[in-house]
């Protein structure tokens, strides 16, 4: 009952009902096996025509978009009361990265609801949010409630692999949807960290780096595997991997980084000495593990293909890499692995994203701060830049500028970063309910109004 009377404090409309709902939405969500696969292999259909029929049923007009069959978007406009406001992108994926029910304590795709937690593959990526959405909209429609601006609303396929089917697809052959949208909202952000210090934070993304996948390609000259041959691809490609590997990329910080290492730093009650990063990341304790990986350019070599059998030399051999790359930081990246392949090595794109950085100082950026630091008094909301990517890269193509932000209160001891394609991923209720309210106050814009 606490839980349900906080729900209705602070100008929010989120009711008993759509705490209900928000568990409902992701219990449900989770159990429709949503698995991509890669490759065109995935199917969306039934998610998406589940959040389809949330939004009918709350009088908001869903369009459902295919490029190929079982590869299914849904988006809706929710008017607001100012037309001339620039539109707001709230956008989340319906699939899920595969999961091997061996592994898991509770069968990833059951949603059960046992001890306060929802259990199941995307109750962390991403139906935990696509359900706080759903429970947030059809509160409003309850109440009569209208946001400032325009509300569009986009239910993504194949985020998982390369957007294709999905963001890439809705932005290319459906912009008109997404017209007045500046700004946008999505994964990855504002989830609580207990720090070894005991601060609460609440990291909102404001940069993703950018995703270079690579396909390096070594060719020699085939022959008997008892003879010495010094044009031997399997070498080559091996002496290239091993050098990738081993490379330790400089430190590159961009502007949502320093301000990321500002802020912590002066939490932390040291000095915010940027010239050296290294350094203060290392003063910076259990707060510094989710700015590391985003202070440098990255690439990690992940399958080798060569050969058919133990006696023959090939005479090609095929690496991929896993490259990262920070805003501003792609003519490094390319001159790097042009010297690091060498001559009997080429590389070239095998899927490639832009970076992307999104302004701190924003109004936006700060209503955010300020609906997460309402419901968690005591708590600091801080900017970072994400090591991976997200839907937002595509959605830039537009115009849209893109932030991480599903907000979670979250448990100490929780690993959030652990459970992403990870084993027995769940999530709290408590922190669905908290999702619900910051959302509502966030996109409505209620710091102004009177809180009860």
């Amino acid at each position: 009952m606490a839980e349900r009377t906080a729900a209705a404090q602070g100008g929010a409309v989120v009711d008993g009902q759509a705490l209900d709902e928000v568990v409902r939405f992701t219990s449900d969500l989770i159990r429709i096996d949503t698995t991509n696969r890669g490759s065109g292999d995935g199917n969306e259909r039934a998610a998406a025509e589940y959040v389809a029929e949330r939004l009918a049923e709350a009088g908001i007009e869903p369009a459902v978009l295919e490029k190929a069959p079982g590869r299914t978007n849904v988006v809706a406009r929710i008017p607001g009361t100012d037309p001339a406001a620039d539109a707001l992108l709230v956008h989340g994926h319906l699939d899920v990265v595969p999961a091997q029910a061996d592994d898991w304590t509770v069968h990833p795709f059951s949603g059960e609801v046992r001890d306060g937690v929802v259990w199941g593959r995307g109750a962390i990526d991403m139906k935990n949010m696509d359900a706080m959405v759903l429970a947030c909209v059809r509160a409003w429609a309850r109440s009569g409630q209208r946001p400032p601006r325009d509300i569009v609303l986009a239910f993504t396929a194949d985020e998982e692999d390369s957007a294709a089917y999905g963001s890439g697809f809705l932005a290319a052959e459906h912009a008109a949807l997404f017209e007045g949208c500046t700004e946008g909202i999505s994964e990855s952000g504002a989830y609580t960290i207990h720090t070894d210090n005991g601060l609460r934070l609440y990291p909102v993304a404001a940069g993703e780096r950018g995703t270079a996948w690579l396909e390096l390609t070594a060719e020699g000259r085939a022959g008997h595997g008892s003879k010495i041959n010094n044009e031997n691809a399997v070498v080559h490609l091996a002496a290239a991997v091993a050098r990738i590997g081993e490379h330790r990329w400089p430190l590159r910080l961009t502007a949502t980084v320093r301000a990321a290492l500002t802020e912590l730093a002066a939490l932390y009650g040291v000095s915010a000495d940027l010239d050296d990063a290294d350094a203060l990341l290392d003063r910076l304790g259990t707060a510094a593990a989710f700015v590391r990986p985003t202070v440098r350019n990255s690439a990690n070599p992940t399958m080798l293909q060569a050969g058919y059998k133990v006696n023959v030399i090939p005479g090609t051999a095929t690496g991929y890499v896993d490259g990262r790359i920070l805003p501003g930081g792609q003519d490094e990246f390319t001159a790097t692995m042009d010297r690091l392949t060498g001559p009997h090595v080429r590389w070239d794109y095998h899927h490639r994203e832009v970076p992307l950085e999104a302004p701190v100082d924003s109004a936006s950026f700060a209503a955010m701060r300020e609906a997460v630091e309402h419901f968690d008094p005591g708590a600091h909301v801080v900017p970072f830049c994400m090591s991976g990517g997200t839907d937002a890269k595509q959605f830039s193509r537009l115009g849209i500028t893109g932030y991480g932000f599903s907000p979670l209160r979250l448990p100490p001891g929780f690993d959030y970063q652990a459970l992403f394609h990870g084993v027995d991923e769940h999530v709290p209720v408590d922190a669905l309910h908290f999702g619900v309210r910051v959302l509502d106050r966030f996109l409505r814009g209620a710091a102004g109004e009177e809180t009860a």
